[in-house]
């Protein structure tokens, strides 16, 4: 099968190499769509990568190929989703239902070969894969990705936006966009943040009431006028800290802080946050990783009523062979909205 393969920094190859043979409990799928993701690009542009797969990928779609001999839920032709944080099952994470911290770390592209190839086969399918709804097209079911199921459990589970409040997104790539029309479709008034104008007119067709341009404006000075007096909640869907501070200061008293994003190697996980103001205004400080599986019984209907649209932020479907350019160009945050590999051979 043909795959692109990550050979050294920041370089991805197209190669053919052997299409996996499924065990008793896995499932071969033939991916038919996989979203590009800054998560990805955080392992490309490292100059070590400590996971064992060198085939990048985890926002997928496709269709069950084969199936293992233990595996009942699942036959072939079935149209699938993979959730982007998988699990084994008998870790006390996995016992208390939250599948997406497992122990194990069972994810796609990082402990096991990803979507960027013509096949995946999912360890412990039954576990780690969803039937994939006739409404939702594949590339639909990309885009969902990481990024949609990382902020609907983040926005809904984790920080519980709520009707009427004040949200700010900064950063308005595929996690920021996604988080703005959760957001707008639970009733909350959303105000996008980014420093790129194309994509602030992405985060107002995905919901947003409010953009702000940060290379022109103050963010915090704006939400706190917008809002008269701070958001409720804030998201920092970039991981840089100034979008991590900014979020922060953006929030009135009792506000919360969503971190989705990741940091860059610069910062190394490490960001400075204003701890005295944070006490004094009694504001919470949340993280979010991916979504228990289960929880797509709650996300999916929400795209085939239309309520989430995740198709309107793909800029383009592409080919294995463009993902570098993808990932040069998130490097410079030229990229507007989400690319989707659709053409594998």
């Amino acid at each position: 099968m043909k795959a692109l393969v990550l050979e050294s920094q920041m370089n991805c190859v197209v190669q053919e190499v052997a299409t996996p043979t499924p065990g008793d409990n896995d499932i071969l799928v033939k991916i038919m769509a996989n979203g590009v993701c800054r998560s990805d690009w955080h392992v490309w542009e490292a100059e070590v990568n400590n996971y064992p797969s060198k085939i990048l990928g985890h926002e997928f779609t496709g269709i069950v190929e084969e199936v293992g001999k233990n595996v009942t839920r699942f036959k072939k032709g079935d149209r699938v989703i993979a959730p982007f944080s998988g699990s084994e099952g008998t870790c006390p994470q996995c016992q208390q239902g939250h599948t997406n911290i497992c122990d194990s770390f069972l994810l796609p592209g990082f402990m096991y070969p990803g979507g960027f190839a013509e096949y995946v086969s999912i360890p412990f399918g039954e576990r780690n894969l969803v039937h994939l709804p006739e409404e939702i097209s594949f590339v639909d079911g990309a885009a969902l990705g990481c990024r949609f199921m990382t902020a609907f459990h983040g926005v809904v589970d984790q920080v519980k936006v709520l009707p009427g409040e004040w949200v700010a997104v900064f950063g308005c790539g595929g996690v920021g966009l996604s988080a703005i029309n959760i957001a707008t479709a639970i009733g909350a008034n959303v105000i996008g943040v980014d420093i790129n104008d194309a994509n602030l007119e992405l985060a107002k067709q995905m919901g947003a009431a409010y953009t702000v341009n940060s290379k022109q404006t103050d963010p915090v000075t704006a939400i706190r006028e917008i809002t008269k007096g701070g958001a409720h909640v804030s998201i920092d869907a970039l991981g840089y800290t100034q979008t991590c501070v900014s979020g922060i200061r953006s929030l009135r008293k009792r506000g919360r802080h969503l971190q989705v994003g990741l940091t860059t190697n610069h910062e190394q996980g490490h960001i400075a946050i204003p701890v005295n103001e944070m006490i004094l205004k009694e504001i919470n400080f949340i993280t979010t990783l991916g979504m228990p599986a289960h929880r797509f019984d709650s996300l999916l209907p929400l795209v085939t009523t239309g309520r989430l649209t995740p198709g309107k932020m793909v800029t383009r479907e592409i080919a294995l062979s463009d993902v570098n350019d993808i990932f040069a160009a998130m490097s410079s945050y030229s990229n507007t909205g989400t690319f989707v590999v659709t053409k594998f051979t």
